[in-house]
């Protein structure tokens, strides 16, 4: 397969690797994204990468709760301008508000009525009246005996780049306070999943094999070699323990006090988290191509 530009521009961005690296990775994998990624990991070449930090459109989150029941809707715009547009963000306050009362999916709720016409005809005249493409992209919809919501880089008023929604159990006025610094919590954090036991299993397996992979490779070229059922039994586990450590909401370190981690802060302060939802502008959107740097060109021929 032809490795191009765009394809080791691409893997740079994500992964943060070096050029000819990223080349390489690219040519071991017969130019699989995914795999290449994996590729440079078990090199010690990139940290692990999320898909949500390929970011490229613009627009906001909107977020809506009452009475334990919260909604998180992303609508997308071509430029960041119109995210800054008056009329763009009634748009999301009022599509946010009809998905929290009457929404279980986008397609519901773009066949609801907004002022005696549909929320897709209201957002195909808002789209000739601007100017400018937009997409009513997906929603989130999160439910517990509390709901506290948090905007990060707000626009306005319940909207922004990063709409968080944290479901608890337990008393209500010490779940709206301490949820609130859970929600901004996940918003700095991006946690992949709540726990180990909801975490997709795809992923956990995809992560071992990159363990296993970098271990004994490391190992092969140590000096002093370990026996392989040490690899296998402390440093492999280890790694994996640290991995859901980083990346699940109650296994990682609380912000607010690292001491103790988001589980036992939620114990301490007599709640239970349920779930929760982190919303951010275009996650998995890719950027549209565009011209790329000759010295990618001139690596490439190399």
């Amino acid at each position: 397969m032809t490795i191009t530009a765009q394809m080791v521009k691409e893997l740079r961005e994500t992964t943060g690797a070096g050029m000819m690296d990223a080349k390489k990775a690219l040519t071991e994998t017969d130019g699989d994204m995914e795999a290449a990624i994996d590729w440079l990991r078990t090199k010690g070449l990139a940290k692990a990468a999320k898909k949500a930090d390929r970011v490229a459109a613009e627009g906001l989150i909107g977020v809506a709760v009452t009475n334990g029941k919260g909604v998180a809707i992303e609508i997308n715009s071509e430029t960041d301008f119109v995210a800054k547009n008056a009329d763009f963000q009634a748009l999301v306050r009022d599509i946010a508000n009809i998905a929290l009362t009457t929404g279980d999916s986008v397609e519901v709720v773009k066949a609801a009525h907004l002022n005696g016409k549909t929320v897709e005809s209201v957002l195909t005249e808002a789209i000739a009246r601007i100017g400018e493409n937009m997409n009513f992209r997906r929603m989130h919809i999160l439910e517990g005996d509390t709901v506290v919501s948090y905007v990060h880089n707000a626009a306005a008023e319940g909207m922004g780049k990063i709409g968080v929604l944290v479901a608890l159990n337990g008393p209500a006025d010490k779940a709206a306070e301490i949820g609130r610094q859970f929600a901004m919590h996940i918003a700095a954090t991006s946690p992949l999943s709540l726990s180990e036991a909801t975490m997709d299993p795809s992923v956990l397996e995809r992560e071992l094999a990159v363990q296993t992979a970098k271990a004994l490779e490391e190992n092969a070229s140590s000096a002093k070699p370990k026996p392989e059922q040490v690899i296998h039994n402390n440093i492999i586990p280890g790694r994996m323990k640290k991995f859901l450590a980083e990346n699940t909401l109650l296994g990682q370190a609380f912000v607010i006090n690292p001491d103790v981690t988001v589980e036992q802060a939620a114990k301490d302060a007599g709640v239970e988290i349920t779930g929760f939802a982190r919303v951010a502008v275009g996650e998995g959107v890719e950027k549209k191509s565009e011209d790329f740097a000759a010295e990618v060109a001139k690596a490439l021929q190399g």
